[in-house]
């Protein structure tokens, strides 16, 4: 971008080419601009030769020996006046240099003839280019200064003439020399669009005004101070001490325009990188793994641009490391960098603290000397960017080209406040990519997560049809967190997540749901390519996992859903593929380990979900209700007890099994709810047969949610004395795992319970944990023999010698043996001969509701004789 250097504010010498071009459409650019400078290089030089020839033809030659020593007087003058110069930058790059040279040139129209000035001028204004290492646009500078000394005297011979004056008059002195700022700032104009740089027409026409004013005032303190002079040689020192003030206030002038430019170019650059982190922020989902990792390289070429301008200097680098573990970055705008600019060991790379180092390559030591050489530099201002605790970057700006002295202690202020905003601004850029990293990231196995799979599955999903969503379940996670702990869980889960990513490859978007399941998306692929890829996968994830010195066997299950299930069905959102894929998943329970989803397994779930909604309503409509199964004792076959069953008949589903709504009514947390239904029902009965004078107990099963509630003591000793039971005729079953599974906080509720006198069962004996260690910790009375093995006890041995064990081990330990699942008169009679002390099973009953339980006791059943709260119910033959 082209800078001023010159008469007052017009003389263009582009100082610097445009920014070295970073991606292959900003390097095209460059090389366009250049060509386009080139040309008007060649317009401008051709132009000011031509006009020099033609003014000079018509412009007498006048003069004699004295302009042996009036020629190299007006060029030292002229070359003062560059050096003395006052620089104040300028929008699009542009430098203001508030210069004296009108003063020389208003006296060279006296003391003179044109080719003498232009020849002097023409010198001085190329020496000082060349002194400061601007040798890149000499020939453009030279037409400008070309036409700058042609244009004003061309405009002073034609007011002379229009005067018919002998001499130089004044009036055409004055004219003329107002026509060189005038003339070089449209040539600087017009540079800047050649080179396609922005500067609106309102700052242009400001900028040309103040060039005229600073102009006039220039020249009419030279005139002033010629024409008193030569009037009046004694007054010379007057006429200095009026240039000596002059000057002065310029300097005050330039003081307040920099400040003014400072604090602009602050807050251009200070928003430029809040911008930068705003667009970072609102990048859509899709990109959501680049945050952070520099991919909008032109952000910081833009603020490189601006400090360069603001500095004045040929060539500004941004080193900048966008994530803690990324390499360094180089951004450079202005002169290129030689080949081989090495930052590996460099000593301007690992300079401490954060704040503005300034060196000269005539004052450093050898080892930032050799770096400045590198770099092609002769002075660099060097400031690190620093976190708290961790180098992102560094700034370097080298060589100052609008002064002739190099950097000033303004230039350093400037660019430390600068650092001061860029440092803070990329640390909370990077700050802000971290957070929405971890929103959006796993911590454990650094795979998106659930928001994070929905960010990035969302618009595939909306745009394409032949998009799938599979769903991964390892079946061993729980198994392992039991046995080995968390840690080694986390290990395999880890290494399940890359045998995943291995599998899919890099560019297909997986995420872990919770646990150990992963959800992955698949674009373009059929239902039957989608199943292959399943297959696949379950394959690779079930082999044995080598985890530090153990070798854990794993089971996967896969299930998948496409876009478009059927033609009927509508493309539905992430979560609602999440969750079809999940149901394909738990319909692999069936023995298939991959499943696609089907309209028919969401039918199911959905079955499910309504009843788990309108249980509630159901337990106050007297759909749920309670129905009993009578317990005999061996071998009286008197009447025990009961053992509480939930029923409900639902109005549009019919008659349900417990087993299809208990377990979808436990996992909704309504499972509290119900057991407190039952065992009020259970009491009422209770309470009845005391009235009646029966002594019958009922047995309520609880859950292992009801044992992880601190209140549920209390929530019994309050029934129980609502109705007035004694806590005897009261059985809690439950089941070794339910108990197992969070033994901490269920012991100490089962020891509150069996001290307030009510029985405990263990349910199901035989397929749980089922070790004398699990029942000697358990406070329980009774132990419930599982139907399965009485049900084989007639044609299995095995099954035989598990009874007959259990029933062993169990009056051994003190405790009551009840059997589930008598069918049969033999299995009844085995039952007898080994000691058992209670059966229960359809040969006795099948569960009954309370009109057909009294029913059936008054039917079947005898009074003996006794007192009435001692009244047994004997089973007739």
């Amino acid at each position: 971008m082209p800078e001023s250097h010159g008469h007052s504010a017009g003389s263009t010498s582009a100082a610097s080419p445009p920014a070295t071009p970073v991606g292959n459409s900003a390097s095209s650019e460059s090389r366009s601009d250049e060509r386009r400078f080139r040309l008007y290089t060649a317009v401008v030089l051709t132009a000011g030769v031509v006009a020099a020839v033609a003014v000079s033809s018509w412009l007498p030659f006048e003069g004699g020996t004295e302009l042996l020593w009036i020629g190299p007087l007006l060029a030292v003058a002229f070359l003062l006046a560059e050096q003395l110069g006052i620089n104040v930058d300028v929008r699009s790059g542009i430098s203001w240099t508030i210069s004296f040279t009108e003063i020389p040139l208003v006296i060279g129209f006296f003391i003179a003839p044109f080719e003498v000035v232009l020849a002097a001028h023409v010198i001085a204004g190329i020496s000082t280019l060349l002194a400061r290492r601007v040798s890149g646009r000499v020939l453009y500078n030279a037409g400008a200064f070309l036409l700058e000394i042609t244009s004003a005297f061309a405009v002073a011979g034609l007011v002379k003439q229009a005067m018919g004056a002998e001499g130089m008059p004044w009036v055409a002195a004055l004219a003329g020399t107002l026509t060189a700022p005038l003339a070089s700032t449209l040539l600087a104009l017009a540079a800047v669009r050649v080179l396609r740089r922005r500067m609106r027409i309102g700052t242009a026409l400001r900028l040309t005004g103040r060039i005229l004013v600073v102009g006039f005032v220039n020249a009419s303190v030279g005139l002033s101070g010629y024409l008193v002079i030569a009037n009046e040689p004694a007054a010379w020192p007057l006429v200095l001490a009026v240039f000596l003030g002059l000057a002065a206030l310029y300097w005050a002038y330039s003081d307040l325009l920099r400040e003014q430019r400072d604090m602009e170019a602050l807050s251009d650059v200070s928003l430029m990188v809040a911008r930068s982190g705003q667009q970072a922020a609102a990048r859509p989902a899709s990109r959501i793994d680049e945050l952070g990792k520099g991919v909008d390289i032109d952000e910081w070429v833009t603020i490189a641009e601006r400090v360069k301008d603001q500095l004045a200097a040929g060539r500004v680098v941004l080193r900048l490391r966008l994530e803690p573990d990324d390499v360094m970055r180089s951004v450079v705008v202005g002169e290129p960098l030689p080949p081989g600019d090495a930052v590996a060991d460099d000593p301007l790379m690992r300079l401490p603290g954060a704040h503005v180092r300034h060196f000269r390559i005539t004052e450093a030591n050898p080892d930032v000397r050799a770096a400045l050489l590198d770099r092609g530099a002769q002075e660099a201002l060097v400031v690190p960017l620093r976190s708290a605790n961790q180098l992102l970057g560094v700034v370097e700006a080298h060589d100052r080209l609008s002064r002739w002295r190099g950097f000033g202690k303004y230039d350093v202020q400037l660019l430390g406040t600068m650092a001061s905003h860029l440092a803070t601004s990329l640390d909370n850029r990077r700050l802000l990519a971290t957070l929405r990293h971890d929103a959006y990231h796993d911590p454990l196995t650094g795979l998106l997560n659930r928001p994070g799979f929905r960010q990035v599955a969302r618009e595939p999903l909306r745009e394409r049809d032949g998009a799938v969503v599979l769903r991964v379940d390892l079946d061993v996670f729980s198994t392992v967190s039991d046995a080995l702990g968390y840690a080694w869980a986390d290990r395999m889960v880890i290494a399940a997540g890359r045998r995943i990513r291995d599998a899919l490859g890099q560019q297909v978007p997986l995420a872990r749901l919770e646990g150990a399941s992963f959800a992955a998306l698949l674009v373009d692929h059929t239902p039957q390519q989608a199943h292959d890829t399943a297959e696949r996968l379950r394959a690779e994830l079930s082999e044995p996992y080598p985890v530090d010195r153990l070798t854990v066997e794993a089971n996967a299950m896969v299930g998948y859903a496409a876009t478009v299930v059927e033609e009927t069905d509508e493309p539905v959102d992430v979560d609602g593929m999440l969750q079809r894929a999940d149901v394909a998943v738990r319909a692999t329970r069936g023995g298939e380990e991959v499943r696609g989803y089907v309209p028919s397994m969401g039918q199911i779930f959905m079955r499910r979900f309504q009843l788990v909604t309108q249980f509630r309503q159901s337990l106050e409509d007297g759909q749920v209700s309670v129905h009993y199964q009578p317990k005999v004792s061996l071998p009286g076959r008197q009447v025990q007890g009961v053992e509480a069953l939930v029923r409900w008949q639902h109005p549009e589903f019919g008659k349900l099994d417990p087993d299809e709504f208990v377990p979808a009514v436990e996992a909704a947390g309504l499972i509290g709810a119900l057991t407190e239904f039952v065992l009020e029902q259970s009491l009422r009965r209770v309470r009845k047969w005391l009235d009646e004078g029966l002594r019958i107990s009922a047995a309520v099963n609880l859950s292992v949610r009801n044992l992880a509630d601190a209140d549920f003591p209390a929530k019994v000793v309050a029934a129980l004395r609502r109705f007035d039971v004694p806590a005897q005729l009261l059985t809690f079953e439950l089941t070794e795992s339910g108990v197992m599974a969070d033994p901490q906080r269920a012991l100490p509720i089962l020891r509150e319970l069996h001290e307030l006198g009510i029985v405990l069962a263990v349910d199901d004996f035989g397929t749980g944990y089922s070790s004398l260690a699990y029942l000697r910790q358990l406070p329980v009375d009774q132990v419930k023999i599982d139907k399965s093995f009485v049900l084989g006890m007639g044609t299995d041995l095995g099954d035989l010698a598990v009874v007959r064990s259990i029933v062993e081990l169990g009056h051994s330990l003190g405790l009551t043996v009840v059997a589930e699942g008598v069918e049969e008169d033999v299995a009844r009679d085995q039952l007898e001969a080994m000691g058992c002390d209670v059966a229960q099973g359809y040969l006795i009953s099948r569960p009954l509701s309370e009109e057909r339980l009294e029913a059936w006791l008054q039917a079947r059943t005898t009074r003996s004789p006794g007192r009435q709260a001692e009244t047994i119910l004997t089973l007739l033959s």
